[in-house]
């Protein structure tokens, strides 16, 4: 159950991973993530690149459920291309990128990001599938709107189907990553939005049926605040802080997070509580 990212090896047996977001959306739920100048973004690769980072996530276009932050993709794709440029001008990590729209993500592997962050669980780049795995790029593939039913039954079977797809495109298995969405299931008909994060948390092993490494993003999200009362995202560190290591103690190997240091403090202490290697 390991895979890579670039150079990057994640996965059962190796200590689990931390994703620095930089997001270049002005329109994105955390401000603290945003950069919008070339500068700004080269000196935030750097820094968390300092702090224990293990691979960049770039994002150009919000993807909150609940925010209306729709941009053009001509808008998203040049973004991405002075973004993605800084990036490798500063920095050797891997980068993903964090876009489930077409001409972004076709921008995105000409300039040659290392995997593709796909929130939508492939449904609108089933047509640029074969392109994803012509690249060499891996594939993160997350699930969303699990409306009915058991929550984790549900997110399992569309994970199951975005793998299904990522393969039969020439995506090889050791090139694919999988995300519950914690955030992304927001209409629910038996659980409240917040209660369905708590489950996913509560029993993210499930997902170890699936036989890929297991990404899971908390960092600052809307469950976090309703559950401590911290409306504003920059005030929920320590609920991201606690809400990683739960996951990391739940079996996630990678962590995305808007938080590098903090969060590397709460991944090195719950991978030590488990007995799972621990990054020096």
């Amino acid at each position: 159950m390991r895979a890579r990212i670039g150079r990057l090896e994640l996965g059962e047996g190796l200590p689990v991973r931390v994703m620095g977001v930089i997001n270049v959306s002005p329109e994105s739920f955390y401000k603290g993530s945003v950069r919008v100048t070339p500068e700004e973004v080269a000196k935030a690769a750097v820094e968390m690149e300092e702090q224990g980072a293990d691979v960049i996530d770039l994002g150009a276009m919000s993807s909150a459920p609940y925010l209306e932050t729709w941009i053009d993709e001509e808008v998203e794709a040049e973004r991405i291309r002075w973004a993605l440029r800084a990036i490798r001008d500063a920095t050797d990590l891997p980068v993903s990128l964090d876009s489930f729209r077409p001409k972004p993500v076709l921008e995105g592997l000409r300039i040659g990001v290392d995997a593709v962050n796909d929130v939508f669980g492939l449904a609108h780049l089933r047509g640029v599938l074969r392109e994803v795995a012509d690249s060499g790029a891996s594939l993160i593939a997350m699930a969303r709107d699990v409306r009915e039913g058991d929550v984790m039954e549900g997110i399992t079977a569309k994970l199951k189907e975005s793998v299904s797809l990522a393969l039969e495109a020439g995506i090889p298995e050791e090139r694919i990553v999988v995300d519950p969405g914690i955030g992304f299931h927001r209409d629910h008909l038996e659980l409240k939005w917040y209660q369905v994060d708590l489950e996913i948390l509560r029993r993210l092993r499930k997902l170890k049926v699936l036989g890929r490494p297991v990404l899971v993003g908390c960092s600052r999200k809307s469950f976090i605040g309703k559950l401590t009362g911290r409306e504003d995202p920059g005030e929920r560190l320590y609920g991201s802080v606690a809400s990683e290591a739960i996951a990391v103690v739940q079996g996630a190997d990678v962590i995305r997070t808007h938080n590098v240091r903090e969060t590397l403090d709460a991944v090195r202490f719950a991978s030590a509580f488990i007995g799972r290697p621990v990054r020096t």
